[in-house]
């Protein structure tokens, strides 16, 4: 999302001429209207304050009488391909990212079309049988069910691919074949794919031992093959670029409710008493930057899981950190996260 649309808010009290300042200094040919609350209000394009002036409007009205009150808006999350199309149907430059009625952004149509371009490589885990998604993954390995029409992969490859990412490896050991026949050398999608055979499984972390000494040496995103997701991509590789940690773990916030009153006693005095309690934690989301250096920790064939591995790297005293995901995430591991997640798809999650 552009980086500076703070610079062009403005109170729907500000004049006309408050309000070309803003525009002509923002260098996006519109200003948005918010109240105190950053609700939007109002959206005032270059173009609207010309037509005001032809009008005869003095320079010194409030320009909430020149606003649009109705702007087109996305809500957040929205995908990239859906608001490219949003803004050529409608012939946009620009459209305000909303949350519930409360700006949080402004994407551009010179960004989104914009091609970026990492070396960094994208290891993703496909190598896990899905006994939990059983009959459907008696002949098909989990990474490849569908979801709207393609593989789970495909959508994490492609969504890694829209964010600029070009240089793959897929770790394999169920039905191995089936994701190297799918997926080829990745010239299709005109990126580089390269695979990497599990003989045995390893754990979600043992396949890194085994990854080739020639490299890049870039940090490496790591992810789970079976994860849905919006993350932002090219957000949490400067995150971890930023931190300077040996790694970066992406975390999810899950809410557990407790079924039954809870009772906090001292002795045997009831000191209180709460109804059903929701409680909050951050859990592990499968998704990693890792640095070559903690890469090259694990030996080759060694089996260990991400966990237990990040765990001993804190224990040396390395900093890990940790990067809160609030886009969406689902992890598809039952039936009803995949259910769900075929909804999600449907809807363009």
């Amino acid at each position: 999302m552009c980086q500076n649309w703070e610079s062009i808010l403005i109170q729907p009290s500000a004049t006309m001429v408050e309000t070309i300042e803003v525009i002509d200094k923002g260098a996006l040919q519109l200003a948005l209207v918010v109240n105190t609350d950053n609700k939007l209000l109002g959206i005032v394009t270059d173009g609207d304050v010309r037509r005001a002036l032809i009008r005869h409007q003095s320079m010194d009205c409030s320009i909430s009488d020149v606003m649009h009150t109705t702007p087109l808006t996305a809500e957040f999350g929205t995908s990239r391909s859906k608001l490219l199309n949003l803004m050529n149907k409608n012939a946009l430059l620009a459209i305000p990212i909303v949350k519930k009625g409360i700006l949080v952004g402004l994407e551009t149509l010179q960004k989104i079309v914009r091609r970026s371009h990492h070396d960094n490589p994208v290891f993703l885990m496909a190598g896990g049988f899905g006994t939990r998604l059983k009959p459907l993954t008696d002949n098909c390995p989990k990474p490849l069910l569908k979801l709207g029409g393609k593989p789970i992969l495909e959508n994490i490859l492609e969504n890694f691919i829209a964010s600029g990412f070009h240089n793959f490896y897929i770790s394999t050991h169920y039905m191995p074949e089936k994701i190297q026949d799918y997926f080829g050398d990745g010239s299709q999608w005109g990126v580089d794919i390269k695979y990497i055979y599990e003989e045995h499984p390893l754990g979600t972390g043992g396949a890194l031992g085994l990854l080739p000494d020639d490299m890049p040496d870039l940090p490496v995103i790591m992810m789970n093959g079976d994860l849905l997701t919006k993350v932002d991509l090219e957000y949490l590789l400067a995150y971890h670029n930023e931190k300077k940690g040996i790694a970066t773990m992406c975390v999810t916030e899950y809410e557990y409710q407790v079924p039954y009153g809870v009772v906090q006693t001292n002795g045997h005095e009831l000191v209180s008493m709460v109804e059903k309690p929701t409680n909050k934690f951050f859990v592990n989301a499968g998704i990693y930057v890792i640095t070559p250096s903690l890469i090259n920790r694990v030996a080759q064939n060694q089996v260990i899981d991400m966990p237990t591995l990040i765990s001993a790297q804190i224990e040396k005293g390395d900093k890990v950190s940790v990067f809160p995901i609030h886009e969406y995430w689902r992890d598809i591991g039952k039936w009803n996260d995949y259910n769900q997640a075929q909804i999600d798809v449907e809807n363009d999650f």
